[in-house]
């Protein structure tokens, strides 16, 4: 164990998802020093969700062979909508939250500053600060995953509007009239997109009749599958999961299309665990799809990439907010 008398020169960065907490160490350069993940347990509560934040903090600074007194300051991403000034959860579907003090009562627990953002706000910090090297001064981050959320990034700064909410990229409405979102829309780019949408596309092809793969490697009720399931029936020839995914790959075109004419970004970053598992079947319809939307003559110099962080996406980002906090 280092001395816990040294100087606190790093940071603990926390991805709160729904399902899982994911957290690590990073010094001053946002180098991961550690990594470790633990369930959230939503449905005990927002008390014992922050028990377990604050565990999984303490277990991975002791991984590094770290004492917490060496800890300069702690940055959450949290999903839903956030305060980042106050650091107040102020709506999380996916926790069951509402109103909840987070940056409050974790300070109170782990005796340190903390700083709280909305996830994907966090995650496109992270690949802004670290995979980017702060270069694109005007940057759009899309997160599929679950859902899709997303962050800006405006002349070098995070953008959160006027009440800390902006990029809830996934509530774009994409098609009028389309499948009905969880947040009670219809047609938004997450109920087309989204690892949610693609899973349920596949199921209600199955119960019309259509084959797939997929039923021979999981069973007929497709039970614990995943995006790299998918990737798998694809490479064996799948045509079904191929248009599907083909289909969630165009609806995200077109969301990157519309970011790029409202926005005017240098990069538009792609990440979350549908890009990461099937990057290479969706990005290249992604960018065409995209390049056909986009207003002619605007493109010019655009990059349109996929992130290489993964699942550091968001704890990278979560370094970042400590460390910014911290100065």
């Amino acid at each position: 164990m280092a001395d816990a008398s040294a100087k606190p020169e790093h940071f603990v960065g926390v991805d709160l998802g729904g399902t899982k907490i994911l957290a690590g160490v990073f010094d001053d350069k946002l180098s991961c020093l550690g990594r470790t993940k633990m369930s959230t347990k939503c449905e005990r509560g927002p008390e014992e969700v922050m028990d377990r934040i604050s565990r999984c903090a303490r277990d991975v600074v002791d991984e590094c062979d770290l004492d917490f007194k060496q800890v300069r300051a702690v940055g959450i991403g949290a999903p839903g909508a956030v305060d980042p000034e106050t650091g107040r959860v102020i709506f999380a579907p996916n926790l069951q939250w509402q109103d909840v003090p987070l940056k409050k009562m974790m300070e109170k627990q782990l005796g340190v500053t903390v700083a709280v953002e909305n996830d994907c706000n966090s995650a496109t910090l992270g690949v802004f600060e670290k995979e980017l090297q702060s270069k694109p001064r005007y940057m759009v981050g899309i997160f599929i995953g679950t859902g899709i959320g997303g962050g800006f990034i405006c002349d070098g700064k995070l953008y959160s509007g006027c009440s800390g909410t902006a990029a809830e990229i996934g509530h774009m409405v994409i098609q009028v009239g389309g499948p009905k979102c969880n947040c009670g829309n219809r047609g938004c780019f997450e109920a087309l997109a989204s690892r949610t949408s693609i899973f349920r596309t596949i199921h209600a092809a199955i119960k019309d009749g259509q084959k797939t793969l997929l039923t021979e490697l999981l069973g007929p009720d497709l039970t614990d599958l995943r995006s790299g399931d998918l990737r798998k029936a694809i490479r064996k020839g799948d045509k079904l999961v191929e248009k599907i995914v083909e289909d969630a790959a165009e609806y995200t075109g077109i969301a990157v299309a519309n970011l790029i004419n409202i926005l005017n970004p240098q990069t538009v970053v792609l990440g979350g665990g549908v890009i990461d598992a099937l990057g290479d079947e969706m990005m290249a319809i992604i960018v065409e799809t995209a390049e056909d939307y986009i207003l002619a003559g605007t493109n010019k110099g655009v990059e349109i990439i996929a992130s290489k962080a993964g699942d550091d996406a968001g704890i990278i980002g979560g370094a970042v907010l400590a460390r910014r906090a911290t100065k």
